[in-house]
């Protein structure tokens, strides 16, 4: 391997450093891109599987869809015979594993070939037309390809392009992924009461097209926004001439170590979106005051929690960075497993205290709380990881890859979906809670010698 010049990343006009929450101007864009990107996506998953199991996959409705019947056949070859309720958790763990696959190739993509902000336009417009196509039934299928391949082009290039308005050592890039996660769970809170809610009481077509009203919005912000974005580094590579330098894949592979084990945690929270609105929609005692909580609503209180909890979470980092008690990033994804591990165990003993009857609107909303603190320790935080210590000749590919962890714990999410008719609703829970808590105990195992290698990124304040 060629050493080469050492790439330091494309940083943002210093003259408008700390304009936005003490951020460069840059980040507004992509936080606010990023919020109405995350409404039209969480606002079609909000209704996807409920859409499927519901209503698409039943007898009459199925037969109209171009190549469902093939694409059904190979499902039930590879994961055998399935009922409907199974196929439709399997298809949408397919589908979420893909929008996370994919970012791989699209951050490669916006490396070498387009530069990061070309492949997040064409991605997003990909998206607009994949949500407007959820409206004909008949096109279903097209509709999900689009946005795969739209997804995989915008999410590792986006995100990349956070990290690359700072510099390796600058402070503030947690704290920036933090904000961009943020963002993420504004659009995910608001998207399920509007589109969700359009989509369950008045058609689903009306959820759909509002998502894709959304995606609209968010390409015309990013437009907006562009010259405040950090250069594509795809320039500086070309003129640079660089290759990997020496060590670099040693830092790859402690990399895709964490991305694997990061893969059980995202197993159980892929479950959130795919089998637990199945189970909200049977087991929850949905009645509060006169109303009845629509399903798609439970995936708001999901996001509500992080967006409640996670200035307390900055506040206390800072707290403990400022006594010398922070703990290092593997430290905090650790705890973070173990919460969202407690909190399947939390729905696992709901079930066990209500028997036969309704669950308590109460159980899960305790669990969206102590899901978000789990969330806030794990996601953000390996992330940021990931964009601080990838090699920068390959920075948006290994940011695309770190939602290899989502593709696999999707697939997972989809596989174990079966189990929910066979073993029932506590054991269930349980048996995700188990999966989670063993990553944290990976973690735990392994932590010395990933440090080891991470710490030796140049700036690296350890992980």
């Amino acid at each position: 391997m060629s050493t080469g010049a050492t790439l330091v990343p494309a940083v943002a006009d210093t003259d408008d450093d700390r304009c936005f929450l003490g951020h460069p101007r840059g980040l507004a864009y992509i936080v606010f891109t990023e919020a109405w990107e995350r409404f039209s996506f969480y606002g079609m998953q909000a209704l996807l599987v409920l859409y499927m199991a519901s209503y698409l996959l039943h007898a009459g409705t199925v037969e109209s869809v171009v190549g469902f019947a093939g694409l059904r056949g190979l499902v039930e070859w590879v994961f055998g015979p399935l009922s409907t309720q199974a196929l439709a958790t399997q298809l949408f763990g397919l589908y979420i594993g893909l929008i996370y696959l994919v970012p791989v190739f699209g951050g490669l993509v916006g490396d070498r070939l387009t530069g990061r902000t070309r492949a997040v336009l064409a991605g997003a417009a990909a998206m607009a037309v994949g949500h407007f196509l959820m409206a004909f039934e008949q096109l279903f299928l097209f509709a999900l390809a689009a946005l795969i391949v739209g997804s995989g082009l915008l999410k590792g290039n986006l995100a990349a392009q956070v990290g690359a308005l700072y510099k390796k050592d600058d402070q503030r890039r947690d704290s920036a992924f933090s904000l961009y996660c943020v963002a993420i769970n504004t659009g995910a809170f608001v998207a399920p009461l509007i589109c969700g809610t359009l989509g369950e009481i008045y058609g689903w077509h009306y959820g759909f097209g509002a998502a894709g009203i959304g995606m609209l919005i968010g390409i015309g912000i990013y437009i907006r926004g562009r010259k405040y974005l950090p250069a594509d580094v795809k320039n500086q590579i070309r003129a640079e001439k660089l290759r990997l330098r020496a060590g670099d894949l040693k830092i790859v592979f402690a990399l895709l170590v964490l991305m694997l084990i990061m893969a059980l945690y995202w197993t159980g929270q892929t479950q959130v979106w795919n089998t637990y609105p199945l189970w909200v929609k049977d087991r929850v005692d949905r009645s509060l005051f006169d109303l009845t909580v629509p399903v798609t609503w439970f995936q708001s209180l999901d996001s509500l929690a992080v967006l409640i909890f996670a200035p307390l979470v900055l506040w206390y980092w800072r707290h403990q960075a400022a006594a010398r008690r922070e703990p290092k990033d593997l430290d905090k994804v650790a705890l973070g497993f173990l919460l969202f591990a407690l909190a399947c165990a939390w729905l696992a003993w709901g079930e066990q205290n209500s028997g036969a009857g309704a669950v308590n609107i109460v159980w899960p909303a305790v669990f969206h709380v102590v899901c978000a603190f789990g969330y806030l320790y794990a996601g953000p935080v390996a992330l940021s990881v990931v964009s601080r210590a990838a090699p920068p000749s390959i920075n948006a590919m290994m940011v695309g890859a770190y939602y290899l962890a989502i593709f696999l714990g999707g697939i997972g999410s989809g596989w174990l979906g079966r189990f929910y008719e066979v073993v029932g609703p506590a054991q269930f829970w349980f048996m995700h809670g188990v999966i989670v808590a063993a990553g944290a105990l990976l973690i735990v195992l392994l932590r010395r010698p990933l440090m080891r290698v991470l710490q030796e990124q140049p700036g690296s304040r350890g992980t």
